[in-house]
């Protein structure tokens, strides 16, 4: 007697359900397999329907030749896709993630803030060191201009100096970047000139109260050339200024208005080199950063500087000429080393900065450093302030906090 028996096996290349094939002996139905997507992830192995790798068992009900036990079995037409003897479990593990990458992060952040902090603070001694070696210089050596000169000059070999041993990108500049570049260096030439012909004429602290006028100058410069109009919150920031610089100037010991007009006419001019670095547009490349730019105005204004240097005082920074006035040859030439260096270093630390934090936040530290420079000044010189001066100049300083 013929037997039938029915045999699932996975389909190869579709889900469909194969035909019927038919022989002599045997009937055989193929259906495809169920998939079941949990149990083909968890396992260790990779079950590819599309190929016939995967031999699944054969399960066969015979309808003649079947015994009694046979028959009372349930049919269990899908094979399960692994074996009945191993159970593999499937497991869902958490990763958590290392604490090390935010404190990494936390350590970077406090180290740029350390960084910063460095900066401003290297800022503003540079600054005293400054005012204070070049002040005792001029009162000495009354020679504003070959003053001036010196310091561009020791700028000067300190940029060669960097760009020789490459301590910093030498730039590659050309002519029409050079032509640009000029008026910058002519006001910035003008600016410390006039600076170190008011801080020869009266005291170190009434120079930097003149100066804090530096946002009244860019508002009427930016006005007049740049068509930018002020709004009255700005104007009226403004006049507290002017006020508090008069009633600064009236009861300044030693006022003078050779020292009064240098400061107003430095102030002009550092404001017209801002309002000339918005109006021409220096060409942004790689290279021209501002330190860069920096270092391009210092070498020429030394250019500029060096013939006027000798056609309106001569060629007086000589040792003969200091002894024959009777001066300290070492002691001229050691303070007026170090303020040039500290005045390079300074204009140069003033950029980093700037490169760093926001243009309102470099004014916020820059009217800080004013203050400090000021009350320095007061204690290493002892200058004489009355109670009214000392009103009027805090009065200066702190309106500048306000001017929007």
């Amino acid at each position: 007697m013929q037997s039938a028996a029915f045999t699932f096996s996975p389909s190869p290349s579709t889900l469909k359900p194969r035909r019927l094939i038919s022989s002599s002996s045997t009937t055989t139905y193929s259906l495809p397999p169920r998939f079941d997507p949990i149990r083909a992830f968890s396992s260790s192995k990779r079950y590819d329907l599309d190929s016939n790798n995967v031999v699944f068992p054969r399960r066969s009900w015979s309808l003649s030749s079947a015994s009694s036990s046979s028959l009372s079995r349930p049919w269990n037409p899908l094979p399960p896709l692994v074996s009945e003897s191993k159970t593999e479990r499937f497991e869902v593990r958490a990763t958590a993630v290392p604490e090390s990458a935010g404190e990494g992060e936390e350590k970077s952040s406090l180290v740029k803030t350390l960084e910063l902090g460095l900066l401003f603070g290297l800022w503003y001694l540079f600054n005293i060191y400054f005012n204070i070696y070049n002040k005792q210089v001029l009162k000495v050596f009354p020679n504003p201009v070959t003053v001036t000169a010196v310091q561009f000059a020791v700028g000067t070999v300190l940029v060669i100096f960097m760009w020789t041993f490459n301590l910093y990108k030498k730039p590659k500049i050309s002519g029409a970047q050079l032509a640009m570049i000029l008026p910058l260096a002519v006001v910035h030439t003008l600016g410390n000139l006039f600076t170190n012909m008011s801080l020869g004429k009266v005291a170190v602290s009434f120079t930097h109260t003149i100066k804090a006028m530096e946002p009244f100058f860019s508002v009427v410069l930016s006005a007049m050339f740049l068509g930018e109009m002020p709004t009255l919150w700005v104007v009226g920031s403004l006049l507290p200024i002017v006020g508090g610089v008069a009633l600064a100037s009236v009861t300044e010991a030693s006022f003078n208005w050779a020292g009064f007009w240098s400061a107003m006419a430095s102030n002009l001019t550092n404001q017209s080199r801002n309002v000339l670095s918005k109006k021409v547009m220096v060409k942004n490349e790689e290279s021209m950063d501002n330190i860069t730019l920096f270092s391009i105005i210092t070498i020429m204004s030394l250019l500029l500087l060096a013939p006027v240097t000798i056609f309106m005082e001569g060629v007086k920074f000589t040792p003969a000429y200091l002894q024959s006035a009777g001066l300290n040859v070492k002691q001229v030439y050691t303070r007026s080393l170090i303020a040039a260096l500290c005045f390079h270093a300074y204009q140069q630390v003033s950029y980093m900065i700037l490169q760093r934090v926001s243009p309102v936040t470099h004014s916020v530290g820059n009217c800080v450093k004013r203050v400090v420079v000021i009350v320095s000044s007061v204690f290493f010189f002892k200058t004489p302030v009355s109670p009214i001066n000392s009103l009027g100049k805090i009065h200066v300083l702190m309106s500048q906090q306000f001017i929007p």
